[in-house]
């Protein structure tokens, strides 16, 4: 983590996926994102969200029409 890296509240890591707040507190319940603890109150950092989404991002898979055929 760089000493610079924003640090985002629950509520801002929602906002960005799209999701209630349950899921961020969730993910940082199974230890599934890191985070930091500042006080009582906790953090993830941008990056962590970014390698997060990264990590979970799927591509597709391109499949040409001929190889979709059967022969009669």
């Amino acid at each position: 983590m760089n000493p610079i890296d924003p640090l985002l509240t629950i509520a801002q890591v929602a906002e960005l996926l799209g999701t209630t707040e349950r899921f961020p507190r969730r993910l940082v319940a199974e230890r599934r994102i890191t985070f930091v603890k500042v006080g009582r109150h906790v953090r993830i950092p941008a990056s962590a969200l970014t390698e997060f989404i990264t990590a979970r991002t799927v591509q597709p898979i391109t499949i040409r029409r001929n190889s979709l055929r059967r022969a009669a």
